[in-house]
C-alpha cells in the first residue's frame, strides 16, 4: 500500500500529467499522418526524455505510443493507408465502411475497442506479469519458429486474392527479408555489392511505399472516389451497440492480444493478424469480411492495445523488449538508472505501480482525444486531392529518409511502392508481403538455431510440448486449406462438366 501511495504521488503531479497529455497529443498527430508510425513517434520523443525525471520519461513513451497506434486507424479508414502493421490486417474492412458512409462508426470501433483492449491488457499486466514473463522466457527457438510460421500462414489464408496468390505474396515478402547479411555466417545475400543493401531492407520504408505510395499511384489513375462522411455531431454513434453485438470477439481479441503480446519480440502485429483470421474462420458470415464488415475490426482492434500493454511484461520484469517500442523504453529506463528487471517489483515497486497508473490514464485519454480526432478527420478531404497526394508523398519521403538519414530508404520506398501498385492491379494481396518482411528474420533465425540444436533433425521441432502443439496446429491449418482448395476446384470442375453435358 505504501508503494501504491508513493506511485500516486509520482503520477498525479503537474509535470507528469502535462507530459502525458502533451505526449498523447503528439502521438495522435503523428499516428494520424499517413506514412508516419508509432515507433517513429516514440523514437522522436527519446531526445526530449533526456530532460525529464524517470517516471515522466516513461509516461511520455507509453502515452505517445498508445495514442499513435490508435490514431493509426484514421488514415487506414479514410485513405486505405494503415498507420501500423497491425491495422493493415483490417484496413480493407475499415476503408470499405468509410466508403459506405460509416467512417464515424469505423473510427469509433477502433478507438473504443482500443480503450477496452488496453484496459484489459493493463489488468492482465498488473496481475500476471511475473508468471507470464517466466512462461515467455521458457519459450525456445522451436516455439518462436512455429508461432511465426502460424502467423505467416494466417496472412496467406485470409488474403483477398486467394490462397495461391496470398502464398506467392508471402514468399515475395520472405525473399525481401533475405536481402542483407546471413545472420549465421555474415555472408552477403542479394546485395549485388551494395553497402546499403548489406544492412537489409528496412521494414518502415517498405510499408510506406507498398501502402502509401501505391495508394497515391492508384488515386492518380482512378477518378476521385466517394468521400466518406463522418457524423460530426456524434462520431461514436452506434459504436457501443456494435461492440456489444460482437462482445465475444472483443473479449477474445483482448485475451489473445494479451497472451501473444507478452512474448518477447512478437508484439501486437502478429496478434492482430491471428485474431482477424480467427474472427473470419469462426464468423457466421465470413463472405462479408473485407467488404466493410465490423466483426473482424472489433476483434483485431481490441488486440492492438491489449498486446501493447502486455508487451511490457518481459520489458518491465526481465528487461527483455516485447517489441520495438518497449526496446526504446528499456533504453530510457537504463538511461534513467532504473534497470528493468525483478527489482522493479521488489526494490522499487512504486515505480512499477506508477507505470501501471500511466497505462490507465493513457488509455482513458483516448476517448476525448479520439473523439476530437474523429470529428476533425473529415477536414483532410476538404483539401484538393492533388494537394493531399502531394502532402502524403512528402510525409512518405520524410518518413523513409528519417530511418537512417539516407536517400536509400527513399529509393526502397519508391521501388516497392511501384511493385505493390503493379501487384495489386493483378489482384495480389500486399499485406502478406509486409508480414513476410517483418517476420522473415524471426523465422530464419529460429529455424537455423533449432536446426543447429537438433543437428539437422526436423523431428526436433516437435520434441517440446508447446512447440509440438503449435507445429501440429500449423500443419492442420495447412492441410485443411489445401483440402478446401482441392474440393472447391473439383466442385467447380464438376459444375462446368455438368453445364457442358446438360441438354439445352
Amino acid at each position: 500500500m505504501d508503494a501504491f501511495v508513493t506511485a500516486l504521488g509520482l503520477v498525479f503531479n503537474l509535470e507528469t500529467l502535462l507530459v502525458i497529455v502533451a505526449s498523447a497529443i503528439f502521438g495522435l498527430f503523428v499516428g494520424a499522418l499517413p506514412g508516419l508510425t508509432a515507433t517513429m513517434a516514440t523514437a522522436l520523443l527519446v531526445p526530449v526524455t533526456f530532460y525529464m525525471a524517470p517516471i515522466p520519461a516513461i509516461a511520455a513513451i507509453i502515452s505517445c505510443t498508445a495514442m499513435a497506434i490508435t490514431a493509426g486507424d484514421l488514415p487506414g479508414t479514410l485513405l486505405r493507408i494503415p498507420g501500423t502493421p497491425a491495422s493493415a490486417a483490417y484496413v480493407e474492412d475499415s476503408y470499405r465502411m468509410a466508403q459506405n458512409g460509416q467512417a464515424g462508426l469505423a473510427i469509433g470501433i477502433g478507438v473504443i475497442g482500443s480503450v477496452l483492449g488496453g484496459l484489459f491488457g493493463f489488468v492482465f499486466l498488473l496481475f500476471t506479469a511475473p508468471a507470464l514473463a517466466k512462461f515467455a522466457l521458457g519459450f525456445s527457438s522451436f516455439e518462436y519458429f512455429w508461432l511465426a510460421v502460424l502467423g505467416l500462414s494466417c496472412a496467406a489464408l485470409i488474403s483477398s486474392g486467394g490462397i495461391a496468390k496470398g502464398a506467392l505474396s508471402l514468399l515475395l515478402g520472405l525473399f525481401i527479408a533475405q536481402v542483407g547479411l546471413d545472420p549465421l555466417t555474415a555472408a552477403q545475400r542479394f546485395t549485388f555489392g551494395s553497402t546499403e543493401l548489406a544492412g537489409g531492407i528496412s521494414f518502415i520504408p517498405a510499408m510506406i511505399g507498398m501502402f502509401a505510395l501505391a495508394e497515391i499511384l492508384r488515386a492518380g489513375r482512378s477518378p476521385i472516389s466517394k468521400v466518406p462522411q463522418v457524423n460530426v455531431r456524434n462520431p461514436f454513434k452506434g459504436t457501443l451497440k456494435v461492440i456489444w453485438q460482437y462482445r465475444k470477439n472483443q473479449a477474445r481479441g483482448s485475451i489473445i492480444g494479451s497472451l501473444i503480446g507478452a512474448l518477447p519480440g512478437v508484439g501486437g502485429d502478429l496478434a492482430a493478424w491471428v485474431t482477424y483470421s480467427l474472427a473470419k474462420r469462426t464468423s457466421k458470415t465470413p463472405e462479408k469480411f473485407g467488404k466493410g464488415h465490423p466483426e473482424g475490426l472489433v476483434e483485431a482492434g481490441a488486440t492492438n492495445n491489449a498486446a501493447l500493454s502486455s508487451s511490457w511484461i518481459p520489458a518491465m520484469v526481465f528487461g527483455i523488449p516485447g517489441d520495438a517500442v518497449t526496446a526504446i523504453a528499456v533504453g530510457v529506463l537504463v538511461m534513467k538508472g532504473l534497470d528493468p528487471g525483478p527489482q522493479l517489483l521488489t526494490v522499487n515497486p512504486h515505480n512499477f505501480y506508477a507505470v501501471m497508473l500511466v497505462f490507465v490514464i493513457a488509455n482513458l485519454l483516448m476517448l476525448p482525444l479520439g473523439y476530437v480526432a474523429a470529428r476533425s478527420a473529415r477536414r483532410i478531404f476538404e483539401v484538393p486531392r492533388a494537394l493531399l497526394n502531394a502532402a502524403i508523398l512528402l510525409f512518405c519521403i520524410v518518413g523513409s529518409y528519417s530511418i537512417n538519414n539516407t536517400m536509400f530508404g527513399v529509393i526502397i520506398m519508391l521501388v516497392l511502392g511501384i511493385v505493390a501498385f503493379i501487384l495489386e492491379s493483378r489482384q495480389f494481396a500486399i499485406a502478406p508481403i509486409i508480414l513476410g518482411i517483418v517476420l522473415g528474420p524471426l523465422v530464419e533465425q529460429n529455424f537455423t538455431t533449432s536446426m543447429m540444436i537438433t543437428s539437422g533433425n526436423f523431428l526436433g521441432f516437435f520434441s517440446r510440448p508447446i512447440a509440438g502443439a503449435l507445429g501440429i496446429a500449423t500443419l492442420v491449418i495447412w492441410g485443411l486449406a489445401i483440402a478446401a482448395t482441392i474440393m472447391r476446384a473439383r466442385r467447380a470442375r464438376a459444375e462446368q462438366l455438368s453445364a457442358q453435358t446438360s441438354p439445352p
